[in-house]
């Protein structure tokens, strides 16, 4: 609770510092923020990788790997799927208006530009072969580093059991210990950050206000994430017998790191190390289920991608149903294949909507809003992917 108090605090303090509009301060805070994101990163890349390693190193060939493995891809898809039919849903209810056509042609060379930095799925699938072992760690490509991490993981479990492979074990062991030290160290400082996150969305929220059709769209993505989050998830948890306020509770420091940092990689320390020590997961489900979830478990995502393209490719001709349920069904396989990069699910929707003949100029206009938009949907993600683990926790504990 004292926790809780100091973080909503810092949350206000950020929110009034924000509104002021004081350059120099503003800049003190995009300062802070850029920093504290980087030390997050820092660790999130070894956290992925030597979270993976230790718990395959130590599952091995146990049956209990394949089970959780199972488990946390049902959950992940059907939770990502509930994801998208919810922003279906409000698509259809709340209807969002084409926007005029002159707006879009302003915004059409702007958005052209954007799609040439976007990456083909050819390219999205070599860049995840890696081919040294250094490129994946310095790329920060975490479905690189998952295919290194497992691959070293299921070697060192399949080894002969001998005093090198023993040394190796308990050395990856040590560094994820200090790792979480290093980790905890910079939740202790989460205050700080907070205030220096919520000025910023403070000073962005206040340059502008979103009206008319574009208002109708962001209350879709909006309205969808939160439907999800707050009643979906939770709707999930009680189906299996899980208090659904007990995760949230556990889970609070990692999904209000998510809502600043827009990066689930980056959060992932922090939800691993609620999930066990708030949560009280296992290390083996923990340390498994959410390196995978930050991978493929995307359900804001999931939600962006059909709603954002449901509202373009309208302006090209009307949609009808068969057309929407088709888009849900490419909206989830492209959020369970995106890039774990920034700002990947705008480009991967830039590139579906320029490859269907869309008029991208759209993306243009969605442009400047997307950062709240992303903010919300990553910390959608990291609930999702607490939901995921807490949901195949208890399936393992009780099959055992």
């Amino acid at each position: 609770m004292k926790k809780m108090i100091i973080w909503m605090g810092a949350l206000i303090l950020g929110a009034i510092l924000g509104c002021l509009g004081i350059d120099a301060l503003n800049s003190l805070f995009d300062f802070i923020a850029a920093v504290y994101t980087r030390l997050f990163q820092f660790v999130a890349v070894p956290t992925i990788a030597l979270a993976v390693m230790t718990t395959l190193a130590t599952l091995g060939a146990q049956k209990n790997a394949g089970r959780i493995f199972a488990h946390t891809i049902s959950y992940t898809l059907l939770t990502t799927i509930a994801a998208a039919a919810v922003g279906l849903v409000l698509f259809v209810l709340i209807a969002p208006e084409c926007l005029p056509d002159e707006l879009v042609r302003q915004s059409a060379q702007a958005a052209e530009a954007q799609s040439a930095e976007s990456l083909s799925y050819y390219d999205h699938i070599l860049s995840v072969i890696p081919n040294n072992i250094i490129n994946p760690f310095s790329s920060g490509n975490v479905l690189s580093i998952l295919i290194v991490a497992a691959s070293a993981g299921l070697a060192l479990a399949f080894m002969p059991k001998t005093e090198g492979q023993q040394t190796v074990v308990k050395f990856i062991t040590g560094l994820q210990e200090l790792l979480f030290t290093l980790i905890n160290a910079l939740i202790w400082a989460l205050p700080v950050g907070i205030v220096a996150f919520a000025a910023q969305l403070s000073a962005q929220l206040t340059a502008g206000v979103i009206v008319g059709s574009l208002g109708k769209y962001v209350a879709v993505i909006i309205g969808g994430n939160c439907l999800q989050f707050f009643i979906v998830l939770p709707l999930f948890l009680l189906l299996r017998g899980i208090n659904p306020l007990r995760i949230f509770r556990a889970q609070l420091p990692a999904v209000m790191m998510a809502l600043f940092t827009k990066s689930s990689a980056a959060t992932l320390p922090v939800t691993m190390r609620c999930a066990e020590e708030n949560m009280k997961a296992r290390p083996e489900v923990a340390r498994f289920v959410l390196p995978i979830c930050t991978t493929i478990n995307m359900n804001g995502c999931a939600a962006f991608i059909l709603v954002t393209t449901l509202f373009v490719m309208q302006h090209s001709a009307p949609l009808d149903m068969p057309q929407m349920l088709m888009w849900l069904l490419v909206a989830v396989i492209s959020a369970i294949g995106n890039a774990g990069v920034p700002m990947g699910c705008y480009f991967l929707t830039l590139s579906l909507v320029a490859g269907s003949g869309g008029p991208v100029g759209i993306l243009g206009i969605i442009l400047p809003i997307y950062t709240i938009i992303d903010m919300i949907e990553t910390a959608e993600n990291v609930w999702s992917d607490s939901c995921v683990c807490a949901m195949t926790n208890k399936d393992i504990a009780k099959a055992e």
